[in-house]
């Protein structure tokens, strides 16, 4: 098993962490998070670190221990520094922008496609001549982040001949040759 659990997770100054009831709320410069965590799982801040445990040795509190070290990781973090992901749009005409926190893409679709994003996300996108459109999610949750970037990026998934679609920066595609002539 993993031992991520194990490690402590170090507190800034800045950031206060609170726990009771199984509930972690973690408040700092840039907002507030909050995580329901497993019974059998205590959290505690010893001299500026917060140590996660576990009480036996069972698989399944080996487990939960990883995930909520993790979690908590994640939280401090995203109240601190935040978190951020960039997409690219990679297409002949398509096209994206943002009004009022809906983003709206040109996908090669009959019609524009419109996508609600949670007022807690930071929505920019930009349009630069002679680049692909980009577009950047900002927040403090990288959960809620991460969802709504698969989101986007199922609208139209990357083809794996030309290269097509909506991408992570900096993400790998796999490119497959097409067809090749016959000869006779």
């Amino acid at each position: 098993m993993s031992r991520i659990g194990k490690k402590p997770i170090a507190l800034p100054s800045n950031v206060t962490l609170s726990y009771d009831n199984n509930i972690v709320t973690v408040k700092g410069p840039k907002g507030t998070l909050t995580q329901t965590i497993d019974p059998d799982i205590s959290v505690e801040v010893q001299d500026g670190q917060i140590q996660v445990s576990r009480p036996t040795e069972q698989k399944r509190h080996k487990a939960l221990h990883g995930l909520y070290r993790s979690l908590v990781n994640n939280m401090v973090t995203g109240v601190s520094t935040g978190f951020k992901v960039d997409l690219e749009v990679i297409g002949v005409g398509y096209k994206a922008s943002v009004t009022n926190n809906v983003l709206e893409l040109n996908l090669g679709y009959s019609h524009n496609v419109f996508v609600a994003i949670p007022p807690e996300i930071k929505v920019t996108a930009v349009t630069e001549k002679g680049q692909n459109p980009k577009v950047s999610l900002e927040g403090l949750d990288k959960q809620l982040i991460g969802d709504v970037a698969a989101k986007i990026r199922s609208l139209r998934k990357v083809e794996p001949y030309k290269g097509k679609g909506i991408r992570f920066v900096g993400e790998q595609v796999r490119r497959k040759a097409g067809k090749s002539s016959s000869k006779k």
